[in-house]
């Protein structure tokens, strides 16, 4: 499964970043690249989402994208591709993406414009990683 979850984020690169969307191809932001991978195969139900502005995470303190993420997941200390890395921004870990390898992650970026293929360890990621996560049931 790990590697279907690899191949399923593969098929998502070069995809525009775009705020709340979740289309293939045509837009995507980190959270809904995340629902998109994990729920078209069949590990997670479609989570209902409220609408959330693109700077939500500068001006709260709840951390809503953590809390929505521990729902479904735990937090584990080593990585396996298919989990998940959350990246601190503004007052909180807001920025999610799929683990390839403990240095490498996908995500939809929107530094980059795009969903992209990035080394953690040579980006400005290296120093907001808050964790990795594991989905519930994920061997």
């Amino acid at each position: 499964m790990r590697n279907k979850i690899v191949i399923e984020a593969k098929t998502w690169l070069g995809t525009p970043f775009h705020h709340q969307a979740r289309v293939k191809g045509a837009g995507v932001d980190c959270a809904n690249l995340l629902i998109a991978v994990y729920c078209d195969l069949g590990l997670a139900k479609l989570p209902e989402v409220d609408s959330y502005s693109p700077d939500w995470h500068l001006h709260h303190d709840e951390p809503r994208f953590l809390n929505m993420l521990m729902q479904y997941c735990e937090k584990v200390e080593i990585p396996l591709a298919g989990d998940i890395a959350m990246f601190q921004y503004g007052r909180q870990a807001a920025h999610g993406a799929i683990v390839i390898d403990e240095n490498t992650v996908i995500h939809a970026w929107r530094d980059a414009g795009k969903v992209v293929q990035t080394q953690i360890k040579l980006s400005p990621l290296e120093n907001r990683l808050v964790g990795f996560y594991r989905l519930q049931g994920l061997k």
